[in-house]
């Protein structure tokens, strides 16, 4: 699933359309439309996102070994701004 479509499904479940989303993260929706088209959202864009609508976001590569590759600030993407400690 590209990253846009996850983002989509998130607005559906959360019930937000995709517009007040962008405006959540500071974005115009005409803006945050095209990246979504061309689904160039970033990582940092999507941690935001998941701050935005109070849900986790984590990204990882896992090899065959079972070793992975995590998102640099576990802390960061793993619990929403509001709950965060800092």
């Amino acid at each position: 699933m590209k990253s846009s479509d996850m983002i989509r499904e998130l607005c559906k479940n959360k019930k937000i359309s995709i517009a007040e989303l962008a405006r959540r993260i500071g974005q115009t929706p005409q803006n945050f439309n095209k990246k979504l088209k061309r689904d160039t959202i970033t990582l940092d864009e999507m941690i935001q996102i998941a701050d935005t609508l109070e849900v986790s976001y984590k990204q990882t590569f896992i090899f065959e070994d079972g070793s992975k590759i995590q998102t640099g600030n576990l802390e960061r993407v793993i619990k929403p701004l509001k709950n965060r400690k800092e």
